[in-house]
């Protein structure tokens, strides 16, 4: 990374020194205002930058922060809620080693999920007496194959196709989306591979994706379902640190948070605060619905439905977010794509106007 280890070495000492010099009642605040502060200059500052688009070192940097942001504001809620103790009788450099371990792990930086501070020291002091999982970290890599098969399979078949193009045409979109979708899920199967042959690997059910995650992805016909399961150890840290933490409206906070967090680039605040409507949405919208499928017929229909409003939500969600100018975001949402979402909103507004009603 070269000169950019500077942006990541700040913020990690600056953290590692605020946790030892800073009660643990105000650590948690102290961490977060400096981590997002300085996570929210350097994407300001690279972002209006003209870098070279072959050097891949900013975004490395920039996710690595997002990744160390992570890891500081979780150890200082740890730390806030007396889950880790700091061992006030050893000396500073005692202290310091085990956080700056931790916060500068590399494996962990360049991806996979996020590990508490007591289980990552637990496995650290655990490594050399537990052999390696290379079966599951081999199997991991041969999911990624399959899906990096897959993903260039349906680029080739879709190479030689003429059709719609553009983010005007539902065909079009569906499709970028799905191959977003399987681009983000052989990254996260290849940063568990990697935290395994480390000895580092997620514990059951803790990862960012398995088998059952990915079937569940693919066939749930409920948006909030879909929320809880995508990236899901992003998805625990933002329910802690926002989500049970906000007095009010603690689902608009949770994913304007994640907006802020990604980088505020148009197409991420508008996809993030769509996607939280949409959310509040589904959990109204589908207890009304299955309250009146009765038959299995009509069961079978709501489910088959929903699963196809839900795949092309997502799709809509997924292409906003990575939609990187303005103009694109506007030509996204004046195309039909934008139908489904805006019916799912105003569902959402006469849903809410009758339960105001019915209370009164």
């Amino acid at each position: 990374m070269g000169s950019y280890t500077v942006l990541l070495l700040i913020p990690a000492a600056g953290s590692v020194l605020v946790l030892l010099s800073v009660s643990p009642a105000r650590a948690h605040t102290w961490v977060f205002v400096l981590q997002m502060s300085w996570q929210t200059l350097c994407h300001l500052g690279l972002s209006s930058q003209e870098l070279d688009p072959q050097d891949a070192r900013p975004a490395i940097t920039l996710s690595a922060i997002m990744l160390l942001t992570q890891k500081a504001t979780s150890l200082a809620l740890d730390i806030h809620e007396r889950v880790v103790p700091l061992q006030l009788g050893q000396g500073l450099l005692q202290r310091a080693l085990p956080l700056c371990s931790y916060l500068l792990f590399f494996p962990a930086l360049l991806g996979g999920p996020l590990c508490s501070f007591s289980r990552f020291r637990a496995q650290a002091e655990s490594s050399g007496a537990l052999p390696r999982p290379l079966r599951s970290a081999g199997q991991r890599c041969l999911c990624a194959l399959a899906l990096q098969g897959l993903r260039a399979g349906l680029v080739g078949g879709l190479a030689g196709r003429q059709g719609c193009a553009g983010l005007g045409c539902l065909p079009h979109v569906w499709v970028r989306a799905l191959l977003l979708r399987l681009a983000y899920y052989l990254h996260w199967v290849l940063d568990e591979a990697l935290l395994e042959v480390a000895g580092f690997g997620p514990e059951a059910g803790q990862g960012d994706l398995s088998i059952r995650d990915l079937w569940t992805l693919e066939t749930t016909h409920r948006l909030a379902v879909f929320a809880r399961t995508w990236n899901k150890s992003t998805s625990r840290w933002l329910r802690r640190l926002v989500f049970q933490r906000c007095p009010a409206q603690p689902l608009l906070a949770t994913f304007a948070f994640s907006a802020w967090w990604h980088g505020l680039r148009p197409g991420q605040v508008f996809g993030f605060l769509c996607w939280a409507v949409m959310v509040e949405a589904d959990y109204r919208i589908h207890p009304f619905l299955s309250a009146r499928a009765t038959s299995q017929g009509v069961k079978l229909l709501y489910r088959g439905t929903t699963w196809v409003f839900t795949q092309l939500i997502v799709a809509y969600i997924l292409v906003a977010v990575e939609t990187e100018s303005f103009s694109m975001l506007c030509l996204l949402w004046t195309s039909c794509n934008s139908i489904l979402p805006l019916s799912y909103g105003f569902a959402l507004l006469l849903l809410l106007l009758a339960k105001k009603l019915k209370q009164n």
